[in-house]
C-alpha cells in the first residue's frame, strides 16, 4: 500500500491475522503504527459494525501500536454475522485473547457508542490491563436508554419519523415497539425481518446526526428494498438480551475505574446517547474529563468529534 506521494502509507497495517478464539469463531485482528509503540485498542460500534480504515487514523502511527479487530460476527470475522456463542462476556474474553496473543501488558482502550459499552465492561472486568479509557457517546447498555432513543426522544424530536417507525407494526404491537422490532428483525422470514431491519437502521442513522439530510423513512424502499443492514440483526440480538448485562451494571461498577484516567467525548445533540449518560458515568467514575461538543450529534463524522477523540488519545498517552 502506498501513499499519494509514493511513500509508504503510515496507516497501513503492520500485521493482520485471523485469530481463533474458540467456539468456532475467528477474529480479524490488525495492528497499525510502531512495533514498540504505545499499546492501544479500538472497539467498534454496533454491535456488529466492524472496524474501518478511518479508525486507524485516530492513532499517531509514529507513537502508537494500535490494535483494531472485528468483534464476533462483525466485519471480516468468521463466521459472518454469527450470533452463536456471542455475548458481551464472550467479547470481553476475546479482548484478553487478543491482548495475550500480541504480547501486550496494558493498553489504552478507545471506543464509541457500543464500543464505549464494551470498553467499560472490559475495564471493569480487567482494570489492571487498562492504562486509560477514551469513550465517545456513552451507552451504558440499558433498556431505558433504548426506550428513550427510539421512543420518547424520537417522538419528541422527530415526530414524523416516529410515526413512520410505528407504521411498520400492526396496531396491537405498537404499545411495545422495541420488543416488536426485535422479534421481527430476528424472525427467519425475509418478508418480516427485511423491512424491520431497514427501518431500524434508517431511524438510527437519522438519530446519529444533529442535522440529518432526511428525517422521514422511504417507506417504498423499506418495504420493497433488498439491502439487509448487518448491524440491525446483531443489535436486535444484543438489545433483546439487555446487552447481556445486569440492570445498571456499568454505572454500578464505575468505582472499579477510579485508578484509570478517562476522557469522555460527548455530542451536545446526541439523540442516541444523550449527555445525561456521560454525566452520570463521570460522577460515578470520578477520574474522567467530559469534552462536550456544542452542536454535535452522535456519529464520528459529526463536527469536531474525531478531533476530540484524537486529542483524548494523545492526552492519555502522556499520563
Amino acid at each position: 500500500m502506498t501513499a499519494p506521494d509514493g511513500g509508504a502509507d503510515p496507516f497501513a497495517p503492520l500485521t493482520s491475522q485471523m485469530l481463533d478464539v474458540g467456539d468456532g469463531h475467528s477474529l480479524y485482528v490488525e495492528t497499525v503504527g510502531q512495533v514498540d509503540g504505545i499499546p492501544a485498542v479500538y472497539l467498534h460500534g454496533g454491535p456488529g459494525s466492524g472496524c474501518q480504515p478511518s479508525h486507524r487514523r485516530l492513532f499517531d502511527p509514529g507513537r502508537f501500536r494500535a490494535v483494531l479487530f472485528d468483534q464476533r460476527g462483525a466485519g471480516r470475522s468468521l463466521p459472518a454475522r454469527s450470533r452463536e456463542y456471542n455475548t458481551t462476556q464472550h467479547l470481553i474474553a476475546d479482548m484478553e485473547r487478543v491482548r495475550v496473543a500480541l504480547g501486550i501488558e496494558r493498553w489504552l482502550v478507545v471506543g464509541g457508542s457500543w464500543g464505549a459499552t464494551l470498553g467499560l465492561a472490559y475495564a471493569q472486568t480487567h482494570p489492571e490491563r487498562v492504562s486509560g479509557l477514551v469513550l465517545r457517546a456513552t451507552f451504558l447498555g440499558t433498556r431505558a436508554e433504548l426506550d428513550w432513543a427510539f421512543g420518547t426522544g424520537l417522538a419528541a424530536f422527530h415526530p414524523g419519523l416516529y410515526e413512520d417507525f410505528l407504521s411498520l407494526l400492526p396496531q396491537d404491537e405498537r404499545e411495545q415497539p422495541l420488543d416488536a422490532y426485535f422479534r421481527r428483525i430476528l424472525h427467519a422470514d425475509p418478508a418480516i425481518h427485511g423491512p424491520a431491519a431497514r427501518a431500524w437502521h434508517d431511524v438510527e442513522r437519522v438519530l446519529s446526526e444533529a442535522r440529518p439530510a432526511k428525517t422521514r423513512l422511504d417507506l417504498d424502499e423499506i418495504h420493497n428494498g433488498t439491502r439487509l443492514p448487518a448491524t440491525a440483526f446483531m443489535e436486535a440480538y444484543y438489545f433483546a438480551q439487555d446487552s447481556f448485562l445486569t440492570s445498571a451494571q456499568l454505572l454500578a461498577g464505575a468505582g472499579r475505574l477510579k485508578d484509570i484516567p478517562g476522557v469522555i467525548v460527548q455530542g451536545q445533540f446526541d439523540l442516541l446517547c444523550p449527555p445525561a449518560m456521560s454525566h452520570g458515568l463521570d460522577r460515578a467514575w470520578g477520574n474522567a474529563e467530559i469534552v462536550l461538543l456544542e452542536g454535535a450529534g452522535h456519529a464520528m463524522s459529526e463536527p469536531g468529534v474525531t478531533e476530540a477523540v484524537m486529542a483524548g488519545v494523545e492526552r492519555l498517552a502522556k499520563v
